[in-house]
């Protein structure tokens, strides 16, 4: 008799628990995914490269990692390489770091922050010789790009440190296109 009071007691305490158990418990929703979408990867390669014929030649060229903190905001970090010439008169190769913030206002704008180090090596043609230095050169850029697709963005920047006679770069104002993968 005790076996069937506990069995009974079990059976009716299972039997309430699971039929009442939609009454009782928090809704919870089971989102659906296909298996076709294709998941954001909020990590993106890119690579980044310059050419400005302003006062010589520039050609840059900056791989980097840019994480998306959300749709509008990115922040990564890079390496970059550049090579400057001024024709008879000056050839310079740096070397360095970036760390850029990227700001989307629309789908079709990205403004950019951008923070350099650089490496520079220059040698200089003068009368009496060959002239070379090396030092380090920071330049910090503001700019603006078209986003031309998800992938591919065209526009200029400007460094705010840009001092004529000191700066690696040879203007202050450096176009640029950025692809991303």
């Amino acid at each position: 008799m005790k076996f069937n009071k506990l069995f009974l007691s079990i059976a009716i305490t299972i039997g309430v628990c699971v039929s009442s158990q939609n009454a009782f418990s928090q809704t919870t929703e089971i989102a659906v995914v296909d298996s076709t979408s294709k998941k954001e990867n909020r990590l993106k390669f890119g690579f980044g490269f310059g050419l400005s014929f302003v006062g010589g030649t520039n050609i840059s060229l900056a791989p980097n990692l840019i994480y998306a903190v959300s749709n509008k905001v990115s922040i990564g970090g890079g390496i970059q390489g550049s090579y400057t010439s001024i024709k008879d008169l000056q050839n310079t190769t740096t070397f360095g770091a970036n760390v850029i913030t990227q700001y989307r206002p629309i789908r079709q704008l990205t403004t950019l922050l951008e923070f350099a180090e650089l490496k520079v090596n220059t040698k200089t043609e003068t009368p009496t010789g060959k002239v070379t230095d090396d030092y380090w050169d920071s330049a910090l850029f503001v700019g603006v790009g078209w986003n031309i697709n998800e992938k591919i963005s065209i526009g200029a920047k400007y460094n705010l440190l840009y001092k004529e006679d000191e700066s690696v770069y040879t203007s202050p104002i450096l176009p640029f296109v950025n692809i991303t993968f």
